[in-house]
């Protein structure tokens, strides 16, 4: 029994040689990462590249905003199109780059306020606005400037804008410097009355002085634009009087200004002008008038240049220009504007041509007549 229990063992020995009893063998060595166990059957999502930031086809052309306000403790944030903040806080604007151009309400320059600065600094551009007021309300914007010697322009690509609303209570329209406020209608272009609020929400309605009535917006003729005030899209003489807006805010409503509609019928293009002499015929000693005329629309500013016989002898003259209003009799508004030049004393000298050049932004036109000495 003995003997082949024996035997069964050594048989065993020779087939499984290297299960019982025998060193190992030496093993490669292994590649990184062998031993991780991989999952088996696992759905994986293909990773998408991330794409950067403003990346697209016609990443070139997109422009970026680079105006950012400063918040506390350092902090920057990318301004919307438009922004709420209470009357009588400060607010700091930045924007990137080393040239950069500023845009922001008129008056502040107007009136030269003390509580605006503006700062270039080396890689950015530095708007502070200190103790704000419901007049401050408006658009603020910047952009950078590429320039090539003395010439500059533009850079569209790179710009940042924002509409500050600076809310009062008690001031719940935009404050202007007058009481009265000329508005021209004309046919071909859109009217505004520029009642703008400083509260958003504010609901604003507009009224008719007389016959004293409410006016319909309707959306489409008539429509109202918080950071513009009422747009007329296609005026006509019938819009024509006295009118003023009412704004309502969770308290009594408040009234604006009154706004006098004026219809206007002037054909566009470079200005109308005539000239005149005073007498084409002077004397020695004479004073001698020159006057040159310009029949145009009212909102159109018109600038006169003079060429005459003493200018290069730097002969005194006295230039003096001036407009007024006037009304055609059938609800239209015309402007004069004209320009006199006046010779005294008058010389051998001052004969000649006196010739008037009146330029506006449609072109300039030139007239001329003579002097002639006795």
């Amino acid at each position: 029994m003995r003997l082949w229990v024996l035997l069964s063992l050594l048989l065993l020995q020779e087939t499984l040689p290297h299960v019982i009893g025998q060193p190992a063998r030496s093993k490669r060595p292994k590649e990184p990462g062998e031993n991780k166990i991989k999952p088996v059957n696992k759905k994986v999502k293909p990773k998408t590249p991330k794409m950067k930031e403003r990346e697209s086809a016609d990443s070139s052309l997109k422009s970026q905003s680079i105006l950012t306000q400063v918040m506390d403790k350092g902090r920057f944030q990318k301004l919307a199109a438009t922004l709420s903040l209470s009357a009588g806080q400060s607010i700091e604007l930045r924007c990137k780059g080393s040239n950069v151009t500023w845009n922001y309400p008129s008056y502040l320059d107007t009136f030269k306020d003390s509580r605006l600065s503006i700062k270039q600094l080396d890689r950015y551009g530095q708007l502070i606005l200190a103790n704000s007021t419901a007049a401050d309300t408006g658009e603020y914007s910047c952009w950078l400037q590429l320039c090539n010697g003395n010439k500059c322009r533009k850079d569209e690509t790179k710009m940042g804008s924002t509409y500050i609303f600076f809310t009062d209570k008690e001031e719940l329209f935009v404050p202007t410097p007058s009481y009265f406020e000329i508005v021209y209608l004309n046919p071909d272009k859109p009217a505004v009355i520029p009642c703008r609020v400083t509260t958003p929400s504010a609901k604003v309605t507009l009224h008719r002085e007389f016959p004293a009535e409410e006016i319909e917006t309707d959306g489409t003729d008539i429509i109202y634009d918080v950071k513009k005030g009422f747009v007329y899209q296609h005026p006509t003489s019938d819009h024509k009087g006295i009118v003023y807006c009412k704004a309502e805010s969770q308290g009594a409503p408040q009234i604006s200004i009154k706004y006098h509609l004026l219809y206007v019928e002037v054909p566009k293009g470079p200005p109308s002008t005539t000239i005149a002499a005073s007498s084409n015929r002077a004397e020695v000693g004479d004073s001698v008038h020159v006057i040159c005329t310009v029949l145009g629309e009212p909102d159109v500013d018109v600038n006169f240049r003079w060429q005459y016989p003493g200018q290069e002898s730097e002969r005194p003259v006295i230039i003096q220009n001036f407009w007024r209003l006037i009304n055609r009799g059938t609800g239209h508004t015309t402007r004069i504007s004209k320009s006199v030049l006046l010779v005294e004393d008058f010389e051998a000298r001052d004969a000649g041509n006196y010739i008037c050049i009146a330029q506006n932004l449609q072109g300039e036109t030139t007239v001329a007549t003579k002097v002639e000495l006795n």
